[in-house]
């Protein structure tokens, strides 16, 4: 779940939500610079379904005492979170091999092999070994600089989503969120530098380069849960009895 906290509420965003959102930015890259092909059709899969590991986790959204509000997907429990990173990793890799594999490379980028926690190494561990068994599954070679572009695409668009999902629209630069201020770290053929976002106002965001064939727009759906709500019937009625609204979010040059 993506936290917003406000005045009298919170505003969350569903994980599988942001990911269909990404989804749909992949699909206007520019085509001189990828060519579509049955690959990169699994790949603009993978980064729509990238997050479907927090499906079950937000349809049951949980409490963080500790600091008084939703858990998000940032501080939701390490051993909860690793267990259904790796069933979504599954779900989609039963589907699309290559997808798997993207999927599975994104979500171990999360974490350090020099951590010390034994869950994450047991994790990066097996994620490794998953990886490998689909490789040979898929039974063709995939050239190494290929797959890199397609995993870096991924976590841009995923990145360009967090952007306008996890911040308040038409935000100051100096006040976005730190991970997203110096702008994107991917670099491609049409941004060697990498990509610089800004809000321009309330309902468009420019990107510098602009990596898109055209300019275009995207639908975010949110809840804003009360709460006032959160105390009187707890987290998860509030959250499936509040309203659904819709943010929209164009991409300019």
């Amino acid at each position: 779940m993506i936290v917003i906290e406000r005045e009298e509420d919170f505003l969350l965003i569903a994980q599988h939500e942001h990911a269909l959102v990404s989804g749909e930015i992949v699909l206007h890259w520019k085509q001189k610079f990828l060519l579509r092909s049955k690959l990169r059709e699994e790949a603009d899969w993978a980064v729509s379904q990238h997050d479907r590991a927090w499906i079950p986790l937000d349809e049951h959204p949980s409490w963080n005492e500790e600091k008084e509000r939703p858990y998000s997907f940032i501080d939701y429990p390490l051993k909860e979170k690793l267990q259904a990173y790796q069933r979504g990793i599954k779900e989609v890799s039963d589907r699309s091999s290559y997808a798997g594999m993207l999927c599975s490379s994104h979500y171990q980028s999360f974490f350090s092999k020099d951590s010390g926690d034994p869950l994450i190494e047991k994790f990066i561990a097996e994620e490794e070994k998953r990886r490998q068994e689909l490789a040979f599954h898929m039974k063709m070679e995939v050239p190494s600089d290929i797959y890199q572009l397609h995993f870096e695409r991924l976590q841009f668009c995923d990145d360009l989503s967090l952007y306008v999902c996890m911040q308040e629209p038409g935000i100051p630069k100096e006040e976005e969120v730190s991970w997203f201020r110096d702008g994107f770290r991917q670099q491609f053929d049409v941004a060697p530098q990498g990509v610089m976002p800004r809000w321009e106002d309330k309902k468009r965001v420019s990107l510098d380069p602009f990596p898109f064939e055209h300019e275009f727009e995207v639908r975010i759906p949110y809840r804003g849960v009360s709460k006032r709500a959160i105390e009187e019937v707890g987290l998860e009625k509030a959250y499936h009895q509040a309203e659904i609204h819709h943010r929209t979010v164009a991409f300019v040059k």
